[in-house]
């Protein structure tokens, strides 16, 4: 027997937790249908269960049928975001939700997308984030906790809220497809007409499959493919086995002289720094987040991604300018 609908009701604006604080929960659409809809269609009928039949070739067929089409359909894109972690999606999700028109390839050297951000801080749960990236929460629709007696942050209840709340947006965004488990081994370039190199344009990524890119030194050759965009935007993170590359890659092409190195730990002024200096820090090539450290040798930000989001808002604003004056210098 189903459980009475009544027992069901939608969450109220504010919650009272019993903490100084309340939480906060973004207007979102009531679900439709009987909560207890699954019960009544599968409950009491186990004996009798069974799928539908299929062939195994129609699974293999399915996949990569549709996965060699997404190949073929982004090989040119209008934007590649390398590193699905909170500031590379953030971007993804600006962009793709102000802009549907745009073909948005995202390269994520994990299985799992989300970076640091499944978690807080030493492997605790809780996320902070600084005011005013809030508005961000708000506009995900991700319930927060503000505190009376703390009133320059909010907290959500587990990062992992958060982070899949913001993938399982950006993945539903038709203008986007997330090519997890695929390395960024090198950058496109286009020499300037000058020979200068710090003038080379970025003009796509170099993609390996990640379990390819990490065997290079123990087999024989493994060439790569590639994704052609007028504009690539890199948020990999501070340096690590796969971070901070595009910053390191630009240094090997002399296109900057040398890594500014991430300095030690200060939140009040990292998170500042790298959302106030995303940027286009190469033609064709916008960094955000703590790549950025890298770089410009601002400070490490610690377990605080208020920063990752708003880098992730103003690189979308940088990448919008950036293609429409792309569009407009090829329409001329």
């Amino acid at each position: 027997m189903s459980p009475p609908a009544a027992i069901f009701e939608p969450a109220p604006a504010t919650i009272n937790t019993g903490l100084k604080g309340k939480v906060v929960v973004p207007e979102t659409v009531a679900p439709e249908g009987s909560q207890t809809k699954l019960l009544d269609q599968f409950g009491g009928k186990w004996d009798e269960f069974k799928f539908a039949p299929i062939r195994e070739s129609q699974v293999s067929r399915a996949m990569t049928r549709r996965y060699f089409n997404d190949l073929d359909k982004y090989a040119e894109s209008d934007i590649v975001i390398i590193g699905a972690g909170s500031c590379g999606l953030s971007t993804a999700y600006v962009i793709a939700k102000a802009r549907p028109d745009l073909k948005i390839a995202i390269v994520e050297a994990n299985v799992s997308p989300g970076g640091g951000a499944w978690l807080g801080g030493q492997l605790f749960s809780a996320m902070v984030m600084r005011r005013p990236a809030e508005h961000f929460l708000n506009d995900l629709g991700v319930p927060y906790e503000e505190d009376a007696a703390n009133p320059n942050y909010v907290v959500v209840k587990h990062a992992a809220l958060f982070t899949s709340t913001l993938l399982s947006k950006v993945l539903l965004f038709p203008n986007v497809k997330l090519f997890n488990a695929t390395s960024v081994e090198d950058l496109i370039t286009r020499p300037a007409e000058s020979g200068n190199p710090q003038e080379t344009r970025i003009a796509g990524v170099v993609t390996n499959w990640t379990l390819v890119t990490m065997h290079h030194d123990d087999q024989s050759c493994m060439d790569p493919n590639t994704i052609n965009a007028p504009l690539v935007i890199s948020t990999t993170g501070h340096d690590g086995p796969f971070g901070a590359f595009s910053a390191k890659r630009l240094v090997s092409m002399q296109t900057i002289e040398k890594l500014g190195g991430m300095r030690g730990l200060d939140m009040n002024s990292a998170e500042d720094a790298i959302v106030k200096n995303t940027r286009e820090v190469a033609k064709g090539l916008i960094m955000g987040g703590m790549e950025l450290s890298e770089i410009d040798g601002f400070n490490r930000m610690g377990p605080t991604f208020g920063a990752m989001v708003l880098s992730g808002v103003k690189a979308a604003e940088e990448a919008l300018k950036v293609i429409d004056q792309r569009k407009r210098e090829c329409a001329e």
